[in-house]
C-alpha cells in the first residue's frame, strides 16, 4: 500500500468550474510536472467534446470511458491530474485517487460556481432550466464524496488562482510531499 510520501502525483477534484484544470495547469508548471485534464484526455481519445459524448453514448457509456482514463492517469508517475466533476461517482475512481495521489479537493459554494459558469454552455449537466438549482444538488450530492476522496480540501471562495496555486503548493511541502523543484 502506497503512504502520502509515496504519492508523486497529484490530483485536483471538485464541482464543475471549481477551477481544477486552470489552478492544475499552473500548479504542474510551478512544480515541473506533468499535466492532464481527464475531460480533454477523453476528447482527444474519442474524438469528441464531453457535451457530444454525453448526447451521443449518455452518462453511464461515458462514466466507463472516464474510469479507464482515470486509472491509466491515476498510474502515470510525476503528474497533476485535473478531474472531470463526476468522476468520484464512481468507487473505482475515488479509490485509484485516494491510493495513488495526493487528491485535493477544491471546494466551492454553488453560488461561487453559478457566479462563474451562468454562461458556460460547454458543461452538459448544467444545461438545465435551473443552473443554480442544479449546482446545488450536485454539490449536495458530490461534496461528502470529493471530502471522502481527497488527502485536503481548500477552499476556493475569494482568491485568485495564483494565491490558490501558492496556498495549495506550500500545504505540499509542508506534509513532506515530494515535489520536484
Amino acid at each position: 500500500m502506497s503512504t502520502q510520501s509515496d504519492k508523486s502525483s497529484i490530483a485536483l477534484v471538485g464541482l464543475p468550474g471549481s477551477g481544477k484544470s486552470t489552478v492544475g495547469r499552473l500548479l504542474a508548471r510551478r512544480c515541473h510536472l506533468d499535466f492532464y485534464d481527464s475531460d480533454a484526455v477523453i476528447e482527444k481519445t474519442e474524438g469528441f467534446s464531453v457535451r457530444d459524448l454525453f448526447a451521443q453514448i449518455g452518462e453511464e457509456r461515458f462514466r466507463e470511458i472516464e474510469a479507464q482514463t482515470i486509472d491509466r492517469l491515476t498510474s502515470l508517475p510525476n503528474s497533476v491530474i485535473s478531474t472531470g466533476g463526476g468522476t468520484v461517482l464512481r468507487a473505482s475512481n475515488r479509490e485509484a485517487l485516494k491510493l495513488r495521489c495526493h487528491c485535493i479537493y477544491l471546494r466551492s459554494s454553488p453560488e461561487d460556481l453559478f457566479r462563474r459558469l451562468k454562461n458556460d454552455r460547454k458543461r452538459p449537466l448544467l444545461q438545465v432550466p435551473d443552473p443554480l438549482g442544479a449546482l446545488k444538488q450536485l454539490f449536495i450530492d458530490r461534496d461528502p464524496l470529493y471530502t471522502a476522496t481527497a488527502t485536503s480540501i481548500i477552499p476556493t471562495g475569494d482568491p485568485s488562482v495564483s494565491s490558490l496555486v501558492s496556498t495549495i503548493s506550500s500545504e505540499l511541502n509542508g506534509l513532506g510531499l515530494w515535489i520536484p523543484k
